[in-house]
């Protein structure tokens, strides 16, 4: 393991899963992973050998067919792949979003169905909230689902779908006014619906297209998409825990486990950002002497390994806390916000570090540079997570009387 982010009180088991897998990324992942990025390849052979070591099923119950194991070791996991290429860490997020979801809200048939298949990576997940006109406020979705005998015809049209071409298995949120009269609340008449489709793009199955992929200034890879609906028919056993209206809770839940997920991405890019810093500090000479050995340059390595400390232990927080049973959304929200913030410092700091030679395509940095900034975004923006912080504050702290 590395000097930095070490995490006490892990098991031998929970040792064995991130040795496994640092392995994995040093040996598959890091000497591809910027080639793939600059042709904006999909990383076929990476992704076939993490279904091989069994990450699909990392969080799936032994029963279904998974490693049954906790949300920390999964963002272990995900902070060790991201520091190799954060592009794999979104193939396997929204799989593990969708995942969870279904083991906390699903029927029975829904599980039975869906999660043997998830674990083996047969069925690959994505989930869908955003539309192309409401950014961050949810309330404001207009995709709807349509009850019609024993069937639901979904219309809308959704935005930024990781894994949408080669997903086969997508949830997405509708509002459904069935059973909520006029004039409730919005979050009360949101439904989540399990959407089958075909892996690829075009129209992968009656009424349902994925145009293509949406070309993006980093997180390259990973295939990033719209999804329309058009007279989309789906059984209404496929309505995600077999009642309509709960849809927006089940998503809040999902993305309090993708909001850890991307506190992991960052501080996994924040690690190798500095990695790649300190390595080259030692390499080059100014002034006679390595440039580590001036005190401008120690200074920012300083600053640079504390905020990778400090990232990973809130990380490592907001998992545990959620792994309790208890509410997490202040943890959460905190660790996203603080790791993706400190993600973009202590890349910017390394690329410096660099010099002119970070500003080339033939340095890792550079690929790391334009890759921070989703974190910025993905998953809530600071602004949301900011608000989200600010409120449950105010609830731990309210004055009496």
């Amino acid at each position: 393991m590395s000097r930095l982010a070490r995490t006490a009180g892990l098991t031998d088991v929970q040792q064995e899963i991130l040795s496994t897998v640092r392995n994995f990324v040093d040996k598959e992942i890091i000497p591809v992973a910027t080639g793939l990025e600059h042709r904006d390849e999909y990383p076929t052979d990476i992704v076939d050998g993490l279904k091989e070591l069994g990450l699909f099923g990392l969080m799936i119950p032994e029963e279904y067919g998974g490693l049954g194991e906790s949300l920390l070791t999964y963002a272990l996991c995900v902070e060790e792949i991201a520091r190799g290429w954060m592009s794999v860490s979104g193939i396997i997020n929204t799989h593990f979003i969708v995942a969870y979801m279904l083991k906390q809200h699903g029927t029975q048939e829904q599980k039975d169905a869906f999660l043997p298949r998830m674990a083996l990576g047969e069925v690959r997940g994505a989930f869908s909230m955003s539309e192309p006109a409401l950014g961050s406020d949810v309330s404001a979705i207009s995709s709807k689902g349509v009850r019609d005998g024993d069937e639901y015809v979904l219309d809308g049209q959704k935005m930024w779908l990781t894994n949408g071409g080669s997903s086969t298995l997508v949830a997405v949120l509708c509002r459904s006014d069935e059973g909520h009269p006029e004039g409730t609340a919005p979050h009360k008449s949101m439904t989540t619906f399990l959407v089958e489709k075909e892996a690829g793009f075009g129209e992968v199955r009656p009424g349902l297209t994925i145009p293509g992929k949406i070309d993006k200034m980093g997180y390259k890879g990973v295939d990033t998409t719209e999804l329309i609906m058009d007279g989309l028919r789906i059984p209404a056993n496929r309505v995600l825990g077999g009642t309509t209206g709960r849809g927006f809770y089940q998503m809040m839940d999902g993305v309090e486990v993708g909001r850890v997920n991307v506190a992991a991405r960052g501080c996994g890019v924040a690690q190798r950002a500095f990695e790649l810093g300190v390595s080259y500090a030692q390499q080059r000479e100014t002034f006679g002497k390595p440039i580590a050995q001036h005190q401008a340059i120690q200074f920012k390595l300083a600053e640079m390994g504390t905020k990778v400390e400090a990232a990973h232990a809130m990380m490592v927080n907001a998992a545990r806390k959620k792994d309790s049973g208890e509410r997490n959304d202040l943890e959460a929200g905190m660790a996203k916000y603080l790791a993706s913030e400190y993600c973009k410092e202590v890349v910017e700091d390394a690329f410096r570090i660099h010099g002119g030679y970070g500003f080339s395509k033939e340095y890792e940095i550079e690929r790391l540079y334009r890759e921070a900034p989703m974190l910025l975004i993905g998953e809530g923006t600071a602004e949301i997570q900011k608000m989200i912080i600010g409120r449950r504050l105010l609830e731990e702290y309210r004055l009496e009387g």
